[in-house]
């Protein structure tokens, strides 16, 4: 019987080659030249690569045979996941490869900062005796401030309690049962701001979380306090940055990550390497041996398991194993779902009931419980989010998920409902389905409003007291703003004399722009809502 093809494009761990064990046909190619590249996937059956190996349409085409890809390492920047899916390729990666190595890395940050490590090497590197100049600061008893307490947030908290810090944290998706487990005390973002000495960011990138630190936020930091960034470019407003430690706003930064990599000669970015408060790595979150290794024997295993045909834990498009042709296509709406709901929460999950109702009964959808999960937490924590780590998320955060199937469904032929208590006692249902035969997604219902519109990239969803004129109002601030409305609909107002506005429009709305749509409405409830596929 002939073995599956499984390609290695770039140069991995022989941990990696051991734990694909000997039941497949291994063969080396080098990625970056793009014609050997392309001629070895024509009879490929899996390929691993790490960052330099581009997976694009046209590779994907090449590959009639391909199941699965793997990426050696977290980030997919060099695989069209979109074209995979088309395809039918499933894409994996190693999402908790490098969570050690990135908190490891912040600690680092945090003690070159405290104790001048850089500049002190630098300095005697050219012969000069200098102690005087470099005099630092003790952590012990100093404020650390924590934005984002996911995983790594939670590895470095533990490690800078080994320093008698005091640890603080903002995550408005994390209990405070949870926070206290960890021994961190929740706050405010700005209490987290005015009262840190330290301050490191491990937010996923979004558009409401791109920038988050900017002129305002720096400006309620002590002139003391120090701020770090491992987690993504562009969390921080590089140009207020700049100002904020050229002007003493604030002592320093650590950077290993900028909106541009490398940054860009002239760029905003670029201004902050010269700077001499500032300490800079050029994206070393993953850059140790074990991280790298973890990667390699992890989608290694992630390879094992598609090409076995069993459900892959490390899927990021699709969940692979034995799912019905007929459940399938309802594991993107729900994935949606779930993005949807989270940005609609107001505060941290408790619980969250999965409903699947209708035709779908008879199958097994279990699966829907992963993807609900999956949406919800990918849109919250800085990690890659996948189908078995979603769970995980999950039991952290003390997160009960329930799948519930009925046949009934009076009003679809099927329909997925996510009802959800949230931990300031208030609860949120978002409700989706597949339209016609184009299988179109579709919100239907939020918080008892009926409503149906296609899931698209941009939404903004606002509640307000029902009266004549409101879409005319909030159409006019868009259009002076030079935002289109592609879609719009207004479902009836409640027992409150409420209305519900849900558009879709073609471009992300600037915050100024939505706080005056916002004012100009009275809307209690106001959200910009993006999709990310994937």
């Amino acid at each position: 019987m002939t073995k599956p093809v499984v390609l290695i494009a770039e140069e991995l761990s022989p941990a990696t080659i051991d734990a694909l064990g000997p039941d497949f046909d291994v063969r080396n190619v080098d990625g970056t030249d793009r014609p050997a590249l392309l001629s070895a996937l024509a009879d490929a059956h899996a390929v691993l690569v790490r960052s330099a190996t581009q997976i694009d349409a046209e590779a994907l085409a090449a590959a009639p045979s391909l199941k699965v890809v793997a990426r050696a390492g977290v980030g997919l920047d060099n695989v069209d996941i979109k074209s995979a899916t088309s395809a039918g390729v499933m894409v994996v990666n190693a999402p908790t490869s490098n969570i050690i190595s990135a908190a490891e890395l912040t600690v680092g940050h945090v003690l070159s900062l405290a104790r001048r490590i850089p500049a002190a090497h630098a300095s005697l590197a050219q012969g000069l005796w200098k102690r005087s100049s470099f005099t630092g600061t003790e952590l012990f008893e100093k404020t650390i401030g924590i934005i984002g307490l996911g995983r790594i947030g939670a590895l470095i908290a533990a490690r800078l309690q080994g320093f008698d810090m005091r640890v603080i944290a903002y995550d408005p998706y994390v209990t405070a049962a949870r926070a206290q487990q960890l021994g961190v005390q929740l706050v405010s973002l700005d209490e987290l701001l005015e009262q840190s000495d330290f301050v490191t960011i491990h937010m996923p990138k979004t558009p409401e979380t791109t920038g988050m630190i900017g002129a305002e936020q720096l400006r309620r930091m002590k002139k003391s306090a120090y701020v770090i960034n491992v987690a993504r470019g562009g969390l921080i407003d590089e140009e207020a940055l700049f100002e904020a430690l050229t002007t003493g706003e604030i002592a320093g930064a650590g950077l290993d990550v900028f909106s541009t990599e490398p940054p860009a000669e002239g760029g905003p970015a670029r201004k902050l390497l010269d700077l001499p408060n500032v300490v800079v790595t050029p994206h070393l979150g993953a850059s140790t041996e074990e991280a790298q290794e973890k990667a390699g024997v992890s989608v290694a295993r992630s390879v094992k398991l598609a090409l076995e045909g069993d459900l892959v834990p490390d899927a990021v498009n699709v969940a692979g194993g034995a799912i019905d042709p007929f459940v399938r296509p309802g594991i993107a709406l729900v994935e949606m779902l779930g993005q949807f709901f989270s940005g609609l929460a107001d505060s941290a999950l408790t619980s969250l009931d999965i409903e699947v109702r209708g035709e779908l009964a008879q199958y097994d959808v279990s699966v829907y419980r992963l993807a609900a999960l999956k949406g919800y937490f990918s849109r919250i924590v800085s990690e890659s989010v996948s189908y078995v780590n979603a769970p995980l998320f999950a039991e952290q955060r003390g997160v009960e998920a329930r799948l519930v199937v009925e046949a009934e469904s009076p009003l679809y032929r099927n329909i997925t409902i996510l009802r959800g208590t949230l931990a300031d006692g208030s609860t949120l249902t978002v409700a989706g389905t597949l339209a016609g035969t184009r299988m179109v997604p579709k919100v239907v219902a939020i918080n008892g409003y009926d409503i149906e519109v296609p899931i698209e990239q941009h939404h903004i969803v606002m509640r307000y007291a029902d009266r004549p004129g409101i879409v005319a109002i909030y159409g006019q601030k868009l259009g002076e703003a030079g935002i289109n409305i592609a879609g719009l609909q207004v479902a009836a107002q409640d027992a409150t004399g409420r209305a519900l506005s849900v558009l879709t429009v073609d471009s992300p709305v600037p915050d100024e722009i939505l706080g005056a749509m916002r004012e100009a409405v009275g809307a209690d409830l106001f959200r910009q809502i993006e999709i990310v596929e994937g």
